[in-house]
């Protein structure tokens, strides 16, 4: 097994709600602490555990909301104090990301970091330590990496990078600068995709020089980067970090690094990707969630709950149990069904990106107790 990297740290920005999988994913049990794959881990331990062997378990921040700490110290019994970064409200990728490196790059001003979402799920776990690597030699060349995953199928669900011209970089076997960002395309497109090559979906992993990084952040949105300044600055001393926390973080602009950093930087010819050519999906539904525990199956049931009574006969589909009722289907298809104590949704895998209405319609009703 190879030795971690020097000068990398690993930064899992741990936010969102995943409201597309209400009512499993709520406010107060996000996504990425949930046992999505039947791992006996939560997604956010998984990540925790892939991240380790390439950083040293000593150098993985954590960038997450005040009210979500004790249960992310909790799953991560040996992350150290200091790499717990805490927001104070979610303000998107770019400012979670960006105050990571801000903070790192205080304390060691040429390090690299590569940021990993904390609820997607990756098989294939020595084929994304190389992916990594490469990425790691590209961003010492000073440019912003992304690790594009290679398409099994023209996924509607999302993103595309498109590779253009290859890029020589000593240690990375497979590097090519990025033509462009595409936001998710219909089927037909997506299978156009799929069958050019050159498109990768968009995972949304970035490995850069923290410098770089943030001076991509400054040219760009000069009021996001002296925000972060302000924080990091602030960071390492107790006694001021919760007083400059709660006056600045608020008012930092509410945006994604994808467009804040990662097609700016395309468009300058200084985003680079490398392929990975591993299992990824970022559990975005319960279709996906399905797919995964069910093996691609479409014909299967996939069951997720500790004490799930399931009766089936002729269906497929998911269903998820955190209750001890006895739950019986009968000849349905894709179906969804999520049984919790307070809620219950019923719904099939075509209609699986729909949830976030009800959340949204919940929102509006003020019905905040099932949220």
């Amino acid at each position: 097994m190879a030795a971690p990297i020097d000068d990398f740290y690993a930064v899992i920005p741990a936010g969102g709600v995943g409201s597309r999988l209400w009512p499993l994913s709520r406010a107060d049990a996000p996504k990425f602490l949930h046992d999505l794959t039947g791992s006996g881990h939560s997604l956010l331990r998984d990540t925790w555990d892939r991240l380790a062997p390439l950083s040293g378990a000593d150098r993985i921040a954590v960038v997450t909301g005040r009210a979500h700490r004790a249960a992310v110290e909790d799953q991560l019994p040996g992350i150290p104090d200091l790499n717990v970064f805490l927001e104070s409200e979610p303000r998107d990728s770019a400012a979670a990301i960006g105050l990571a490196a801000a903070i790192l790059h205080r304390r060691e001003p040429d390090v690299i970091i590569g940021s990993f979402a904390a609820d997607h799920v990756i098989r294939g776990t020595r084929v994304f330590e190389f992916a990594v690597r490469d990425a790691v030699e590209v961003a010492r060349e000073g440019y912003i990496c992304t690790i594009g995953i290679s398409p099994s199928e023209p996924a509607v669900g999302f993103g595309y990078i498109k590779r253009g011209g290859e890029l020589i970089v000593d240690g990375a076997r497979d590097a090519s600068l990025v033509e462009r960002f595409v936001e998710k395309p219909d089927l037909e497109t997506a299978k156009k995709y799929v069958a050019d090559r050159d498109y990768l979906w968009n995972a949304g992993m970035f490995i850069a020089r923290a410098d770089v990084l943030l001076a991509e952040i400054e040219a760009n949105n000069p009021a996001l980067h002296a925000g972060l300044m302000e924080l990091a600055e602030a960071w390492d001393d107790r006694d001021r970090r919760g007083p400059v926390v709660d006056r600045v973080w608020p008012t930092l602009p509410k945006i994604a690094i994808d467009y804040v950093v990662a097609e700016p930087a395309a468009d300058k010819g200084r985003l680079a990707v490398v392929p990975g050519h591993f299992d990824w999906d970022d559990v975005g539904d319960f279709a996906s969630l399905a797919k995964l525990n069910s093996g691609g199956r479409k014909n299967d049931l996939a069951i997720l709950g500790e004490n799930a009574r399931i009766l089936s006969d002729a269906a497929s589909g998911i269903v998820v149990s955190h209750t001890t009722r006895v739950i019986s289907l009968i000849g349905v298809k894709d179906i969804v069904v999520v049984d919790t104590d307070d809620a219950l949704l019923v719904t099939t895998s075509e209609h699986a990106q729909r949830v976030k209405g009800v959340v949204d319609a919940l929102k509006l009703t003020g019905r905040g107790d099932v949220l």
